[in-house]
């Protein structure tokens, strides 16, 4: 009922925030008559925050169009690769005219992005995958609303989506050979556990995994979100936050944790924070601050999107991932697709290099919950495995902001070109007829293209320091003193050839 009951004072409200919208517009307007009153300018923000605090936030859209490659614009085509009920693999393919641009595009690697199914939408990480787009080949997961997904296509569960991870992994393997794979938070378990159970059969894993602020033990530090996972029970969860999708949705009937469930607890976490930001919006319109105001829209526009999730997948992860924390006791059985249950071992990885990244204030996962995750990889070679701590980041920060693109992301981009294969060199061919055009496609799989939210985080004067930890450190030689990741001293096992083209 408590569903049905918000969609219902949902669309109620929205034609009062459709005329707040209106009123805005026509007090705003200095050549309007309700232009000229006194306090036009006060009235015009006060509709414009009604308006924001009361309307419908729909899914953003990443809007990569353009990314800049050494001072080069690469125009990005955004595109479903395969297309999952519950997911969808996006790739960012990138395009240029450019002789010297796409010879670098052609050789850079490929990354998988796994981006966090807990409440937000894969936009969330759109400076992720900007950034990102520079020097690799960028795929991520869309997760889907779950409210539209129809009852026909079944339940979602935890074991879905890591059949789901494989499956996305497999994929980019098969075109490049090989592939790297990032997790963003929630994510950083499912992934694990998808890479251990590829191992496990002797399938080849990824060259590379790097894990950002995730509950890989979420015992160690416990934050307000782990304690209220862990001293809940399932049955409370089940009955207190689980609902039925009302009837106007496709998914109509189908049990989910409601987004508008997640939000306000989102807010609840910092409602002073949140109260403040408003009222500086407020503030921000009267003083006609327009790049201020702006960026506040933009945050909340991300911000306040939120989606469903089913509850089979929300009921595990409590129960898995904060009660019985069955990954790092080692007691995760995991049903694959074939109806087959495999145990989770992560001790059987060998052949991929681990990166794991924390925020010193990150309040959602604690410190030590994703460095946790070297105690449990025994079988990575220490030298090939790096934690890094990054100072006064919170759990935002390290993945989007300015300390993402000028602190984490130089470290990120050179581990993963650590354990990149070198590209093969071609054949020089003696051109015996006219030069062919130059090819504008740098990557594989579409046709040649026709002839011509970012979390803003506050802004920071202190100077960054970043502390880089690593399990039993080892003495790096003299020559390789100045770099900063950790190469592989020997290859673990024979890689099959990169593809290119």
């Amino acid at each position: 009922m408590l569903y049905k009951f918000y969609e219902a004072q949902r669309s109620l409200m929205e034609p009062f925030t459709d005329l707040a919208q209106s009123a805005a517009k026509v007090y705003g307007n200095p050549l309007s008559l309700f232009g000229q009153h006194p306090l036009a300018q006060r009235i015009s923000a006060g509709y414009d925050l009604m308006h924001r605090l009361g309307k419908d936030y729909e899914k953003p859209e990443f809007g990569l169009r353009i990314v800049d490659v050494d001072g080069v614009e690469v125009a990005v085509h955004e595109r479903v690769e395969v297309k999952k009920p519950f997911c969808e693999l996006r790739r960012f393919k990138r395009f240029t005219d450019d002789v010297t641009t796409l010879s670098k595009l052609k050789g850079q690697p490929a990354v998988l992005i796994v981006a966090p199914l807990s409440g937000h939408y894969a936009t969330l990480l759109r400076d992720t995958v900007k950034t990102m787009l520079k020097d690799h080949k960028v795929y991520v997961t869309d997760w889907t609303n779950a409210r539209l997904v129809p009852t026909s296509e079944g339940d979602f569960s935890l074991d879905d989506y890591i059949n789901y991870v494989q499956e996305f992994i497999r994929h980019v393997q098969n075109r490049y050979g090989n592939c790297h794979v990032m997790s963003v938070c929630q994510p950083t378990v499912p992934v694990l556990a998808a890479v251990s159970l590829m191992a496990s059969r002797g399938e080849l894993t990824p060259l590379s995994m790097v894990m950002m602020g995730g509950p890989i033990d979420a015992r160690l530090s416990p934050t307000a979100v782990n304690n209220l996972a862990m001293n809940k029970s399932i049955e409370w969860f089940e009955h207190n936050v689980i609902y039925r999708v009302p009837t106007r949705f496709p998914g109509a009937g189908r049990k989910v944790y409601p987004g508008f469930l997640q939000h306000s607890g989102f807010v609840a976490m910092n409602p002073s924070n949140h109260a403040r930001s408003h009222y500086d919006y407020f503030k921000d319109l009267i003083k006609g601050d327009d790049a201020s105001a702006d960026a506040h829209r933009k945050f909340y526009d991300e911000y306040n999107a939120v989606l469903d999730m089913d509850a089979q997948y929300y009921l595990d992860t409590i129960k898995v991932v904060f009660q019985e924390f069955n990954l790092v006791n080692g007691t995760w059985d995991v049903k694959g697709v074939d109806g087959k249950i495999e145990r989770v071992h992560p001790e059987d990885i060998h052949n991929t290099a681990l990166l794991s990244i924390e925020g010193e204030l990150d309040d959602i996962s604690g410190s030590g919950q994703t460095a946790a995750v070297h105690t449990i990889c025994t079988g990575v070679d220490k030298a090939n495995q790096r934690h890094i701590e990054v100072e006064g980041a919170g759990h935002y920060g390290i993945f989007a902001g300015r300390r993402w693109r000028e602190v984490v992301y130089p470290q990120v981009k050179a581990f993963i070109q650590a354990y990149q294969p070198k590209p093969v060199a071609a054949t020089p061919v003696m051109a015996a007829t006219p030069a062919a055009p130059v090819l504008t496609n740098p990557e594989p799989g579409l046709p040649e293209p026709a002839p011509a939210f970012v979390l803003p985080e506050a802004a920071v004067t202190a100077e960054v320091k970043v502390h880089s930890k690593r399990p039993e450190p080892r003495q790096q030689p003299a020559a390789k003193a100045a770099v900063n990741v950790a190469e592989p001293t020997k290859p673990a096992r024979k890689r099959p050839t990169q593809r290119h083209g």
